[in-house]
């Protein structure tokens, strides 16, 4: 069993047996996360991309927790100049960790350190634990390939960006949602910011019209796959 807990933006925690995993930990200046970076811990940390909504509190959680961040090659050797542990991987790889399998897809977006520097590809993340499927798509705008990476993967559950402006909007979702063809699609990545305003609830009846399963998560929300 898989506990995955939903902490806003693009935020999300993993527990399976020992292991404690976090995609994309942006807690510290986000408005909407329910908990505190000082209060999470993780054996891995797997990013997205380098923009600082999603980079976030990395580094401290790394450095406290020793913990081994995951990332496309750029982003990890600017991890590893921090002084963090980072394993490098890149678009269309696949490794084998303690806990399961990582797999990077493409993602139509951008990357770059809160410096400014270029942060290499950005990327969507396809995690494989315990039997499940799990895809996160980072930022990301619609694209043809999601349908290949439905037809390839027997995807459990799905997080969807639905803010527009940066990403994909709810119309756009709800199409990535029919090619991936995921046993259940979370929105993610809206109503941080002003910019990214949307309805969740309106997507997740849009992808019910679809035929599929969708499901708006509060907030420090967890369930059980």
């Amino acid at each position: 069993m898989i506990k995955l807990t939903y902490f806003a933006h693009s935020a999300f925690s993993l527990e399976f047996e020992k292991f404690k995993i976090l995609i994309d930990p942006f807690i510290t200046g986000n408005p909407l996360a329910p908990v505190e970076a000082k209060n999470l811990n993780a054996d891995y940390i797997v990013l997205s991309h380098g923009h600082g909504d999603h980079l976030g509190d990395t580094i401290d959680i790394a450095k406290r927790c020793k913990s081994t961040v995951i990332a496309v090659n750029e982003l990890a050797n600017y991890i590893n100049s921090k002084g963090v542990n980072a394993h490098n991987m890149h678009i269309g790889g696949v490794y084998s960790f303690p806990f399961g399998k990582v797999k990077f897809t493409i993602a139509h977006h951008g990357s770059s350190s809160p410096e400014g520097d270029y942060m290499g590809e950005p990327a969507g993340i396809l995690l494989m634990i315990n039997g499940k499927t799990i895809y996160h798509a980072g930022d990301t705008g619609l694209f043809m390939d999601m349908k290949l990476i439905g037809e390839t993967n027997k995807i459990d559950v799905a997080m969807l960006p639905i803010g527009g402006n940066f990403t994909m909007d709810v119309d756009d979702a709800v199409k990535a949602s029919e090619f991936l063809k995921a046993n259940l699609v979370i929105p993610i990545h809206f109503n941080t910011f002003p910019v990214i305003q949307a309805d969740a609830d309106l997507f997740v009846e849009k992808v019910k019209k679809a035929g599929l399963t969708a499901r708006k998560l509060n907030f420090g929300e967890t369930i059980e796959l």
